[in-house]
């Protein structure tokens, strides 16, 4: 059994240096599929996730090459759109190779998206979306098929933001006929980063990050050098890291806009902040305040930061209430919270945290990314010892997440073995 040792810590101290985002790259690999010569990808997280993507490209015949820093994408080698349905559904974006492939295969064979566990995401925005450019889709037991002999621009509204459904039908728009115009997209940084990478292809895009987006179809995509950029949702939990434990942290490799909702929530509990060009300062000098928080799609406060954010509040002095509008599932992490003597309550999509609890270490279950964050950041707070599994989810996200935070300070120590509970 494998298993995170997390004992209560001193105020965690130091530099961290942020990675390439996750999300980003997610869409960024599956994007150079569309090229007609190869791409070069920089700055890309050596996490579970990628390598699944990884193992997807290779089996349709994207080559891959990593030297130092770089990942080389040479899509001139592909061979077929057959995506093995265990290996899509072992994460959730694996659905962007749809939109990535279908221009030139005009056939996708691919299993049913995966991932985290908080709750059912659908996938109707994609269809809709892909169903606008002309697409087809024949559902079966475990794997769907999606089929398009032409794709055409066509103006698409989505009901509803949708982060996955603005990137899956920006790759199949970038190489349709005509004009495809995109409102209510999504805005988050992420999509601007598709974008530019896109642009330097030679794809026609303007109005990423805002909520309409305009994309002219274009008959080849060139090579081009591309990096990614840095992961505010790991830099955000970093500045809370430095909150729980009453530490002071500076975050590096970041662009400080991409946190700003962050940021000003922190600002409100009382963690202070100091922001140069590229880094960022998070430290505690004074008590930490209750604050009442709604996580929506971007600029709001980002979903993936209430779940590290709820250990944070759980030091501070006073009531707070967290409100998820986007998953409102998303609170498995408050219950594992619980069995540390967090007593938060959730009501219906809203955790009430008691504040100023004093937690006891025990064995709890991380159910994704940044659920384990959270009940990490609680271990280190925590009297004792605690034990976190699940730990699979973790890695999804963060390379090596014992290296980063013991360089902080935290006493943490990753168990692989047939140990049983103590």
């Amino acid at each position: 059994m494998r298993y995170l040792e997390v004992k209560y810590s001193q105020p965690l101290k130091g530099e961290v240096k942020i990675p390439g985002s996750k999300n980003s790259s997610l869409a960024l690999l599956p994007a150079c599929c569309l090229a007609d010569e190869p791409i070069i990808l920089k700055n890309i997280p050596h996490i579970l996730d990628i390598k699944r993507v990884f193992e997807i490209s290779k089996d349709i015949g994207l080559g891959i090459a990593i030297k130092d820093d770089n990942v080389i994408l040479d899509p001139t080698r592909l061979k077929n759109s057959n995506i093995d349905p265990q290996k899509a559904s072992s994460f959730r974006a694996s659905y962007y190779f749809v939109g990535a492939l279908l221009y030139k295969f005009k056939r996708v064979s691919i299993g049913y998206p995966g991932g985290d566990n908080f709750g059912y995401r659908p996938i109707d925005q994609h269809i809709s979306g892909l169903k606008a450019l002309g697409a087809k889709f024949n559902f079966y037991t475990n794997h769907y098929v999606v089929e398009a002999d032409e794709l055409r621009g066509a103006e698409i509204r989505f009901d509803k933001l949708t982060f996955g459904g603005t990137v899956n039908v920006m790759l199949a728009a970038v190489r349709a006929k005509g004009t495809t115009v995109l409102y209510n997209a999504a805005k988050d940084p992420e999509i601007a980063d598709l974008a530019n990478l896109l642009n330097s292809m030679g794809a026609n895009i303007k109005g990423a990050g805002t909520d309409t987006i305009h994309i002219e179809g274009v008959n080849s995509l060139k090579s081009c050098i591309h990096s990614v950029i840095p992961d505010r949702l790991i830099a955000g939990a970093f500045l809370m890291a430095a909150g729980a434990t009453g530490g002071n942290i500076t975050i590096k490799n970041v662009i400080p806009e991409h946190l700003e909702s962050c940021i000003n929530k922190l600002r409100q509990t009382n963690l202070k902040i100091d922001i140069r060009s590229d880094s960022i300062c998070g430290y505690v000098n004074d008590r930490l305040l209750g604050i009442n928080v709604e996580a929506g799609m971007y600029p709001e406060f980002a979903t993936d930061f209430q779940q590290p954010l709820t250990a944070m509040l759980i030091q501070a002095n006073g009531v707070s209430t967290i409100i998820d509008k986007v998953y409102p599932g998303r609170f498995n992490h408050c219950r594992e919270l619980n069995k540390l003597g967090a007593k938060i309550t959730i009501e219906d999509n809203k955790a009430i945290i008691p504040g100023k609890k004093f937690l006891v270490g025990d064995w709890v279950k991380a159910t994704d990314v940044r659920a384990g964050i959270c009940l990490m950041l609680a271990g280190l707070t925590a009297a004792g010892t605690t034990y976190i599994t699940g730990i699979e989810h973790i890695e999804r996200g963060y390379e090596n997440i014992v290296r980063d935070f013991a360089a902080l300070g935290a006493d943490i120590v990753l168990y692989d073995s047939d140990a049983k509970r103590k």
